[in-house]
């Protein structure tokens, strides 16, 4: 199975690690042609507005799109979220719309408002997935199809999966737990 992680800003180096360390063949995409015989792409964490323009510029917008409808499995963290949803709080950015949310951008305020936080997520087991986040978005709705996989105490949507797309709020590759990415890989992939 070969995975790849959009690397054109944001936490990729990160995701190729965590990739790698579940013995998964990563590698990073900045151009569309090195998405071929890719099975799942991940869309890091970021600057959602600057990967977004970068994506249009280097023509990976449609050419993921495209991929999305032949099976590609995408799984977006944070500002990937963001461009995953099919609606975003601000109407001038462009996203991929693939998934049947609406997502507010910096949901939790500015970089000082960062938090981590356990969360229960059934997918993963009994034991909570410590969560990572930063400038984080938030899913205010879900449409149908959309599975929620966790939410805040105050019931606020911070993981989600729409049958290939997978998205979270907050930054796996950012702690030693790999079991989201063995979810993305052994269950949004091979089971997709």
């Amino acid at each position: 199975m070969k995975v790849g992680v959009l690397a054109l800003q944001g936490a990729f180096a990160e995701h190729l690690d965590a990739l790698q360390r579940l013995g998964t063949e990563a590698r990073p995409v900045r151009l569309p042609e090195q998405l071929d015989g890719l099975e799942g792409l991940i869309i890091p964490g970021g600057e959602s507005t600057t990967i977004s323009k970068l994506m249009v510029a280097y023509g990976l917008l449609d050419t993921l799109k495209a991929g999305s409808r032949n099976g590609l499995a995408i799984w977006g963290t944070c500002a990937g979220m963001i461009l995953l949803a099919t609606e975003v709080d601000d109407g001038d950015l462009p996203i991929m719309g693939l998934m049947d949310m609406r997502v507010r951008r910096n949901a939790f305020g500015r970089q000082l408002d960062s938090f981590e936080v356990d969360l229960s997520v059934a997918h993963l087991g009994p034991v909570p997935f410590h969560a990572v986040f930063i400038r984080a978005p938030v899913v205010e709705r879900v449409g149908v199809g959309v599975e929620v996989l966790s939410q805040l105490e105050d019931g606020r949507v911070v993981a989600a999966r729409q049958g290939r797309f997978l998205a979270t709020a907050f930054h796996p590759e950012l702690t030693n737990d790999l079991r989201f990415h063995n979810y993305f890989v052994q269950e949004v992939i091979g089971k997709g």
